[in-house]
């Protein structure tokens, strides 16, 4: 009962600014993919609350409602950084839907990786449907944000280990000499 309490306690002492802050750098982070800051918030908060999406461009509006419900912000992140693999940076608002719920981009067919996820897949099986493998994508996306003019530094070798030394041989034993005299 106690550590329920403290649990519970922890979660609600937990301001809420931390999780804005996650919905915030989602949409920072897919704003190129999504082509304005109100399609990406579009995006994420539709992903969130499982609701529909519209994303604009120009004059015309696409609209979707994710089959996935709701999606927490790792998974909203795995679905747009898989998203963006597939198709790069700036797709129409109608690619960038075929690729999340289905349909065909300049003569390519997507299942679609919003309806991969609500059918039971997981990501990393989704990624390797795609031609991907999630750890690669993830790490390409971490590794230097979109906005960052900073460079990934280069990966340092980690020193070898030194060689163990060979054990010295064991030196042999004497034989035992005869007793003499004892036990006839």
């Amino acid at each position: 009962m106690v550590k329920r309490n403290l649990l519970l306690g922890l979660l609600l002492a937990t301001p809420l600014a931390t999780m804005a802050q996650s919905e915030d750098q989602l949409i920072q982070r897919y704003t190129e993919l999504a082509g304005s800051k109100e399609n990406a918030t579009s995006l994420v908060t539709g992903l969130r609350d499982g609701k529909e999406v519209t994303l604009k461009q120009g004059t015309s509006t696409v609209t979707f409602t994710p089959k996935t419900e709701k999606m927490g912000y790792g998974n909203i992140d795995n679905a747009l950084a898989l998203a963006e693999a597939s198709i790069g940076n700036d797709p129409t608002p109608t690619q960038l839907k075929s690729v999340l719920m289905g349909g065909t981009v300049d003569g390519v067919k997507y299942e679609g990786i919003l309806n991969m996820r609500a059918s039971g897949m997981g990501w990393g099986v989704i990624a390797r449907e795609l031609g991907f493998k999630l750890g690669e994508v993830k790490r390409s996306d971490n590794a230097n944000p979109k906005g960052s003019s900073v460079e990934p530094v280069a990966k340092v070798e980690r020193a070898s280990r030194p060689e163990k030394p060979e054990r010295p041989e064991k030196p042999e034993r004497p034989e035992k000499p005869e007793r003499s005299g004892k036990g006839r």
